[in-house]
């Protein structure tokens, strides 16, 4: 896909709880061609101000063409996204866009979707896809606790939605591993998005089940061109691999589990 450096403006900011923000941007007429885009891929976002240097990158939540919208789930978690988390309505925000491999859906009929933190993001994109190709995937969404799955109404309009929380407070207690569906379901391809501790955990499962599986990983990227190599990750049969060129989405088996 051809990649663009486009103004957004920023429409609404949604605080959901536990420091996560919803962002609803628009694409001005003006600015020409809504970008083509997938689920998986990412934007680069520049931070406002000048005070933070580097671009941040935030996965591709959700996209309407028709309206020229994007939607991005931020979590705050220090200075950038503290910034791109205040603006007021209104603020023109540079993006590089769009970025990174996408998953791979064709032939799929039976998919399972697992999301944990600011990882659900690419799941709600994912589902979106899946539901307008006929398929209601199923969605398994984890959180410490109740107020850290976000965006339940959206998801649970496109696919069978279960829950996990660490304290039991939603959904049944513990980890996403924990639920049953993720061990008895029938699934031809698990998708997950999330802290990696909790994806090498699935893609254990999912290996050991003899499901196919893909993980989107969350690395560090500062440039997000394969420039700057912070993103690097050390996958099997490959070695030192940039995850914003070659990623981020990557097949289960590729990840180290040590």
């Amino acid at each position: 896909m051809k990649k663009y450096s486009l103004r957004f403006t920023l429409l609404s900011t949604e605080d959901l709880g536990a420091g996560n923000h919803l962002l609803k941007l628009s694409l001005p007429i003006e600015a020409g061609i809504f970008p083509e885009m997938a689920p998986g891929q990412f934007v680069q976002v520049a931070v406002p101000g000048g005070i933070v240097l580097l671009r941040r990158p935030i996965s591709i939540c959700n996209v309407f063409p028709d309206r020229r919208e994007l939607w991005l789930l931020i979590g705050r978690v220090g200075k950038g996204t503290s910034i791109l988390t205040g603006l007021p309505d209104g603020t023109s925000l540079d993006l590089l866009i769009p970025l990174g491999n996408t998953f791979s859906t064709e032939g799929i009929s039976r998919p399972l979707l697992v999301g944990g933190g600011v990882g659900i993001a690419p799941m709600l994109f994912l589902a979106r896809q899946f539901s307008v190709a006929g398929i209601r995937p199923t969605i398994l969404l984890g959180g410490r606790t109740a107020s850290h799955i976000v965006l339940r109404e959206e998801f649970e309009a496109l696919g069978e939605v279960h829950l996990t929380t660490d304290n039991g407070e939603l959904g049944i207690e513990g980890r996403v591993t924990d639920h049953p569906i993720l061990q008895q379901g029938s699934f031809d391809r698990i998708y997950t998005c999330g802290p990696k501790v909790m994806m090498i955990a699935v893609a254990k499962v999912a290996e050991s089940r003899g499901i196919d599986c893909e993980v989107s990983l969350e690395n560090t990227m500062a440039c997000g061109i394969g420039a700057c190599l912070c993103c690097v990750e050390d996958l099997v049969g490959k070695g030192n691999t940039c995850v914003c060129t070659e990623g981020p989405v990557f097949n289960s088996t590729l990840i180290k589990k040590d």
